[in-house]
């Protein structure tokens, strides 16, 4: 038996080798790793051939020096032994099969011995070829009962999660649960019995909205996770008590003019109060905030709208009514089966849509020429009232007088430059056009006046859960279809796997989009055709278009109308009097049309 260095490429496969059967690429990608690392540990064994040539056969070591070779090696250190009777079969096949791998605490050990020796945790993942992950998980060891270990290193092991929490007990705590749950000899532990008995919830610094002295004052001591990311907040604390206190204190010391701390249901949802419509897009002054503390104890947000006070007409009957039952109505009779888009879905277009048709009507670049067009169109809308969908004040003469006022010198006369009349005509438009559902929704002319001017890359990324969960399974299929993400046999899976795709792309549902539908402009352009004829309201007409016909047709000095026309003090911002004036005046229009 002698030691040489030999040129691995001069060596020869033994053709009697027990091992035929091709190595896995990623075991061929550990040893190639550890190779380039810290070389051949264990020589390989060859023999000199024994039919008259001069070469020699490997006996042991075929994956070493083949690996070796892809390393670049010049010469590796080889042991040479006599060749024998059967050309090396046997010993190719004890070498073989007489091994036992290293189990989880021998690994730990030997970890924990480079570590010592100066080490890193990276440089050992790579001359392993094991990831930095496995590494750090093998050192939870350090944290375990020594009993545990015994019973470990026989092959049975916890997962990741089991053992991490239970390298966060103490070694008390492992004591006295091991001692309730220690298995009978030849029997494996419940790991995940073991483990819940020692699990402490978490409270983590990087989630609290308080500082240091609502920690000192509640008596949060902030323990640091070894194992975690070094770029990252891994303070965390198992008072759970004292942090939710914290939490609560804070909401309550940093409450917003119109807030409130609100509860949730069993789903870690907000509750909201009653009648309270949820608004997804940008909240406006008159909106409310709702404070609430989710499942993992962060605080969160969301604003919410609170319908208006229905008024009574001078007869005793809602303003509101007719509009009412008619949702109602419509609520009633829905078909069965799941619309591509829920009513909550469609809200959230409304609001998506608003917010963007606003944000391209202040930003986008717009031809004076269409800004003309763009005002035609919104003084047509549905919502002429005027319903603002910025809140649920609704719009009379004195709003839009500031507008104008822009626009007028103290002589009373026209004067303005180019700049003046664009700010004009913008912040006229934001006022005037809404795509929200109900009765601030301008209809038509909102989509096309959106389309006009590209408001469709201003929407929003609805790539959301909040959004994803109001789409039907076709709906959703066809979205995941569209962004190539291959569908989950289960709708959640499906809804979460494009909820992370959307986090790098976003996602814009194509019902969302201002294009608008045919049907909609043929009835647009069949309602132009009737202006240009002197008809009149019959009995059966529809009631919207019995008041615009009324309200342009009737005498200003009739009872009620008055206020169209002439001049009418009212304070300068909106307030209950305004609104009821405003009402009131509009029912009195509702009445007369419907005589």
């Amino acid at each position: 038996m002698q030691i040489l260095k030999l040129d691995p490429r001069a060596l020869k496969d033994n053709p009697d080798d027990t091992r035929r059967s091709k190595s896995s690429p990623q075991s061929d990608a550990l040893l190639l790793a550890t190779v380039k690392a810290v070389g051949i540990i264990q020589p390989p064994v060859i023999s000199p051939e024994v039919d008259g040539g001069n070469g020699y056969i490997i006996q042991a070591g075929h994956r070493r020096v083949k690996q070796a070779i892809a390393a670049g090696l010049e010469e590796i250190t080889v042991l040479v032994v006599e060749a024998a009777n059967d050309n090396g079969a046997m010993r190719s096949m004890v070498e073989n099969i007489a091994r036992e791998p290293l189990n989880p605490v021998d690994q730990w050990r030997g970890i924990e011995r480079l570590v010592a020796l100066g080490w890193t945790e990276e440089a050992i993942g790579v001359a392993l070829a094991l990831p930095v992950r496995q590494i750090r998980k093998l050192r939870l060891l350090a944290n375990v009962l020594p009993a545990m270990l015994d019973h470990m290193a026989l092959g049975d092991m916890p997962n990741e999660q089991q053992l991490r929490t239970v390298a966060a007990a103490s070694l008390d705590e492992q004591k006295e649960v091991w001692k309730a749950h220690k298995p009978k000899k030849n029997e494996r532990a419940d790991w995940y019995n073991i483990s819940r008995a020692l699990s402490k919830t978490r409270m983590f610094a990087k989630d609290a909205s308080f500082g240091d002295d609502l920690a000192t004052a509640y008596g949060i001591e902030w323990v640091e996770d070894l194992f975690a990311p070094a770029d990252q907040d891994s303070r965390y604390t198992t008072n759970i008590e004292a942090f939710l206190g914290a939490q609560q204190e804070w909401m309550t010391n940093n409450l917003p003019k119109k807030g409130a701390i609100i509860e949730v249901n069993n789903w870690g949802q907000p509750e909201l109060p009653k009648k309270a419509e949820r608004v997804y897009g940008k909240p406006s002054k008159s909106d409310h905030v709702g404070m609430y503390l989710d499942r993992d104890g962060k605080v969160q947000s969301v604003a919410y709208r609170m319908p208006e006070d229905k008024n009574k007409s001078k007869g005793g009957s809602s303003t509101t009514g007719g509009a009412e039952d008619t949702d109602n109505g419509a609520i009633v009779d829905a078909p069965k089966s799941r619309p591509d888009v829920t009513q909550k879905g469609q809200d959230m277009i409304g609001d998506f849509r608003t917010d963007a048709l606003h944000e391209a009507l202040g930003r986008a670049p717009i031809e004076d020429e269409t800004l003309m067009a763009l005002l035609v169109l919104a003084f047509a809308g549905l919502n002429v009232r005027v319903d603002s969908g910025a809140n649920d004040t609704v719009f009379g003469s004195k709003r839009f007088k500031r507008h104008a006022a822009r626009l007028i010198a103290e002589d009373g006369k026209l004067a303005f430059d180019g700049e003046t009349l664009r700010v004009a005509a913008r912040s006229m438009l934001i006022d005037v056009l809404s795509c929200r559902r109900g009765m601030s929704n301008s209809g038509v002319v909102s989509r096309i006046a959106g389309d006009a001017i590209g408001a469709d890359n201003f929407l929003p990324n609805m790539g959301s859960e909040d959004f994803l969960l109001c789409l039907s399974r076709q709906a959703m299929e066809a979205a995941a279809k569209e962004a190539n993400v291959l569908p989950r046999q289960k709708v959640r899976d499906t809804r979460a796997a494009l909820v992370d795709h959307f986090k790098q792309e976003g996602f814009v549902h194509a019902s969302a989009l201002f294009v608008p539908d045919r049907q909609d402009i043929a009835d647009l352009l069949k309602n132009g055709e009737v202006l240009d004829q002197d008809a009149t309201v019959d009995d059966d007409a529809d009631l919207d278009t019995a008041v615009e016909a009324t309200v342009g047709k009737a005498d200003p000095d009739e009872e009620g109308l008055i206020a169209f026309e002439d001049e009418v003090e009212l304070p300068g911002t909106y307030d209950e009097g305004a609104e009821k004036f405003e009402i009131d005046e509009e029912q009195d229009a509702y009445a007369i049309a419907a005589e």
